[in-house]
């Protein structure tokens, strides 16, 4: 029998009741909905399910998983596919990784209008992204732009943020020619971080004269015009974080830099230590002093708190293509890339590792032939005959 590993479900299954009797009044039905999904996730009350392999009729009862795109459990063979799929997008050229930081003093805002904020953040990313790149005396091209939005940081507080994953390069204005960026340097990011500033701001005031923000609580004094214009003059005079790390890779190791941020929840189980008294500890880095591994406790009910703070309004899009990528002229744009570049496309198996592609077509364990497929769905548990997560049937 494996030994249990602490994970989020555990603090979930133990605290979720103390954590809603102190909280329950400002969750939303999202949260709620993420908390009940995260804790059920592999568990009797979500059902089990019989796999049998079509090669060599081994069988494997499992439980059922939630699915949900915050779970630490779920996120594994959703990014292998989506991987998977990408690859044939990539390019042979290097690639740029470009971080943009929402100013903390906008960061109450944003979660308290997710769905509205986070979709200007994208907006205002991708416009100074292709903006700048278009510009002559930059490098005079149309680009394409790979962006996540992750809305944490190591210690689990909000932190909005996109990453966007740039190829190195983009077509000529005339689309006759490929042009690539100079070696070791992308684009500026000191004008990068000027202009998004630049457009944010204008997007959030824009926003205000509309009456599209809401200023609920502790935000209720930037309703009026007065305090919001001088929070907006504030931080008009304030450098906006942007980070340009210099041109790396190739297709492969772009895919793998991918895997680190497109399917990422807000802590995965691994960083999980202990859970005692109460007290939940768990590993992080510190960027302030050299990437250091460090170990933080909190109060059950405030991990619980800040990890449903990353919960996204129910069907917004976080990983987002612009320019040569976006998804309405991609197939087309990177045919001419590839043209230009005199590169074929890769094939997503050639790309991904022999474990991932495993788990993506279902191997069989027992023979590595085989695929294991669905043939009976439980509603309630399966008896587990070697321990109490799963179990195997050995067929006659």
């Amino acid at each position: 029998m494996r030994e249990h590993r602490l994970e989020v479900a555990d603090v979930f299954h133990a605290h979720q009741q103390e954590f809603l009797e102190r909280w329950g009044h400002v969750v939303s039905r999202q949260q709620r909905k993420v908390l009940g999904a995260i804790g059920r996730c592999r568990t009797a009350a979500l059902g089990s399910h019989l796999e049998r392999c079509d090669s060599c009729s081994y069988e494997y009862v499992a439980f059922d998983s939630c699915r949900d795109r915050h779970c630490p459990k779920c996120q594994s063979t959703a990014r292998d596919r989506w991987l998977q799929k990408q690859a044939s997008s990539l390019l042979p050229v290097p690639y740029s990784h470009v971080v943009f930081t929402l100013p903390k003093q906008l960061a109450a805002l944003a979660l308290r209008n997710q769905r509205l904020i986070y979709a200007l953040l994208f907006r205002a990313v991708s416009e100074t992204l292709m903006e700048i790149a278009a510009d002559r005396h930059r490098l005079g091209a149309r680009i394409g732009i790979l962006a996540v939005l992750h809305t944490w940081n190591q210690r689990l507080q909000h932190h909005p943020h996109l990453h966007c994953l740039v190829p190195a390069g983009g077509l000529a204005p005339d689309q006759s020619r490929w042009i690539a960026c100079r070696p070791r340097y992308f684009l500026p990011a000191p004008v990068l971080s000027c202009m998004f500033r630049g457009k944010m701001l204008a997007f959030l005031k824009h926003a205000y004269d509309n009456h599209q923000l809401h200023f609920p609580g502790t935000l209720a004094a930037f309703s009026k015009p007065g305090p919001f214009h001088a929070m907006l003059s504030t931080l008009r005079h304030q450098k906006w974080v942007v980070y340009a790390k210099a041109p790396f890779g190739g297709p492969e190791y772009v895919l793998k830099y991918l895997a680190r941020y497109t399917h990422r929840v807000a802590l995965a189980n691994g960083r999980l230590l202990d859970l005692n008294h109460g007290q939940v500890r768990f590993k992080w880095r510190d960027s302030t002093d050299n990437n250091r591994i460090k170990i933080m406790s909190l109060d059950a009910v405030e991990f619980i708190r800040r990890f449903l703070l990353h919960v996204l309004p129910c069907g917004f899009v976080k990983i987002r293509h612009f320019g040569l990528l976006a998804n309405r002229n991609r197939r087309q744009a990177l045919a001419l890339c590839r043209r230009h570049l005199k590169a074929v496309a890769p094939q997503g198996t050639d790309l991904v590792t022999p474990q991932q592609q495993s788990a993506i077509n279902r191997c069989c364990p027992k023979c590595k032939r085989g695929t294991l497929h669905v043939v009976v769905r439980f509603t309630t548990l399966v008896p587990a005959t070697d321990d109490s997560h799963l179990a195997e049937i050995n067929s006659s």
